[in-house]
């Protein structure tokens, strides 16, 4: 059945709730945390729902974050890490010790399954005699560890015990940039995904601030324009864009009626699974857009055989104001080789794009996540794991129930994404991929200018974070750059680039 994507419902925060009563069943936790009736309820259920609609409201509108309802306050619950360390007196950051949190919960559980699972990285990143000794200590893992469990830190120690077991039984290096090396318990069909997605967004003001953030540069970079044509790096589900399309629509962005043709070209793998998520995306938000009457085109372009973007592949017509959007956080990201990402970048400069839109994982120490060198695996291990022990914190601090709702996110999105995250780490490690600097530092340093985020954009990153609970914060990095973080944790960034025309030449002297 045709998906049909409805117009954008006002955004709504779960409100907050003192009960600490687990909810039985699904009813009582769509009652108790005000959640949007346009989620998919029967995929929490399990059962299909062919009238899933879409996620035009699973961001907030690039054209008014400030008109949504006004914030709810969201109480501050008990977190997984009730460490008095994880608190924040008189504004001053504490950084928050990563035994301290795993402990949360069951002082010995906690940290003898931290400890367990960094000697099992240790294990894997060595010989093979030693990869045996990763898998008894994946066995003593299981045993501690459930993905249903009541402890935070065991369903977080289950998932990246799941990717360490799939490391295992890959007995070569997967060929880079191959959808199929995503286990089968990891795939999801787009709707059970969109979803997740809309169930996430009413959790964490991650997805969020991503989409807001680049989409309000986008708007602010092609007002006025007649044809715009944007090409996305990684399109996954198409959640991004139709917030996108309905503000172009919408008539509140300087568009002169009526509006301007907007085409979407999107960069797949070559696999036969990521051509066949980027087509179902693209008729999803076709849907879409002729619902609302904003004149849209669709079309895909595949990296080269060498995972290698072509800026011939992508048709450009003349009069288009072009965007490159990148973002390198989602779960499935399969062609992000630090190869594939620059050759897209430096594509954005042969094709002379008005804008580039960055979204990337930060490093907890402030350096782009996928900056770090020559830490091996066990060390890029660590941060993931650190970075999803933050996750687990923010969803405990708002939504301290363990129920079909939080299980859902966990096992679509968060499983996922710990899987794909560790797979890259270890890639680096056995297949000679090197870790890439962050998008930021190498874009800062291959020539392109740099294009200040507007007040009105800021403003509204900072009225979405307080819409959820106090933890959140916005860090002005340079004035082309957002970084959101939870307490001391940084999480991900947004940044907007431009790369200069090439300077015309002026006549030389005849003397």
């Amino acid at each position: 059945m045709e998906l049909v994507m409805e117009r954008m419902p006002e955004l709504k925060i779960p409100a907050s709730s003192s009960t600490t009563t687990t909810p039985t069943t699904v009813e009582h936790e769509i009652r108790q945390y005000d959640w949007s009736p346009d989620i998919g309820w029967g995929h929490v259920l399990g059962n299909a729902d062919d009238h899933l609609r879409c996620l035009a409201a699973c961001t907030a509108a690039s054209i008014g974050v400030a008109n949504i309802a006004a914030a709810v306050n969201v109480q501050d619950w008990a977190s997984l890490a009730r460490s008095p360390a994880s608190t924040m007196s008189g504004g001053t950051l504490v950084e928050e010790p990563i035994c301290a949190i795993a402990a949360a919960g069951d002082d010995s559980k906690g940290l003898r399954l931290f400890h367990l699972l960094m000697a099992a990285a240790d294990a894997l990143s060595m010989d093979q005699k030693n990869r045996e000794l990763a898998r008894v200590i994946l066995v003593r893992l299981r045993e501690l560890a459930s993905p249903t469990g009541a402890l935070g830190i065991e369903r977080l120690a289950s998932h990246f015990t799941d990717a360490i077991q799939s490391l295992l039984d890959s007995s070569t290096c997967p060929r880079r940039g191959d959808i199929d090396q995503i286990p089968h318990q990891h795939r999801h069909p787009t709707d059970v995904s969109l979803t997740a997605f809309q169930l996430l967004q009413h959790m964490s003001p991650c997805v969020s601030f991503c989409y807001l953030t680049a989409n309000q540069a986008i708007l602010e970079a092609i007002s006025g324009e007649r044809r715009v044509h944007i090409v996305d790096y990684n399109i996954s589900e198409g959640v991004q864009w139709a917030s996108l399309i309905q503000a172009i629509s919408s008539g509140f962005t300087g568009f002169a009626h009526p509006p301007p043709l907007l085409k979407i070209t999107a960069v797949t793998n070559g696999s036969r699974r990521s051509s066949a998520v980027a087509h179902e995306a693209g008729r999803r938000l076709s849907a879409f857009a002729a619902s609302i009457g904003q004149p849209f085109s669709f079309r895909l372009c595949r990296l080269d055989c060498g995972r290698k973007f072509q800026p011939t592949s992508v048709k450009v017509v003349k009069g288009e104001a072009v965007v490159f959007n990148c973002v390198l956080h989602q779960a499935h990201l399969q062609h992000g080789s630090a190869v594939s990402v620059m050759s897209f970048l430096e594509g954005a400069a042969a094709i002379e794009a008005r804008v580039v839109t960055v979204v990337e994982e930060e490093g907890g120490d402030g350096s782009s996540a996928a900056g770090e060198k020559e830490v091996g695996f066990a060390g890029r291990f660590m941060d993931e794991v650190k970075r999803y022990i933050a996750v687990w914190d923010y969803l405990e601090a708002g939504f301290p129930m363990q129920g079909m709702v939080r299980q859902m996110v966990e096992r679509v999105i968060l499983g996922p994404g710990i899987a794909g995250a560790v797979r890259r780490a270890y890639e680096r490690h056995v297949c000679g991929d090197r870790a890439r600097d962050g998008c930021a530092e190498w874009l800062a340093t291959s020539g392109f200018d740099r294009v200040a985020l507007s007040f009105f954009n800021l403003s509204q990153a900072r009225l979405l974070l307080g819409l959820f609970q106090s933890g959140f914060h916005i860090d002005e990095d340079a004035p082309n750059k957002l970084t959101l973080r939870w307490k001391s944790r940084r999480l991900l960034s947004a940044s907007v680039w431009v790369f200069p025309p090439p300077k015309s030449s002026s006549p030389s002297s005849a003397f």
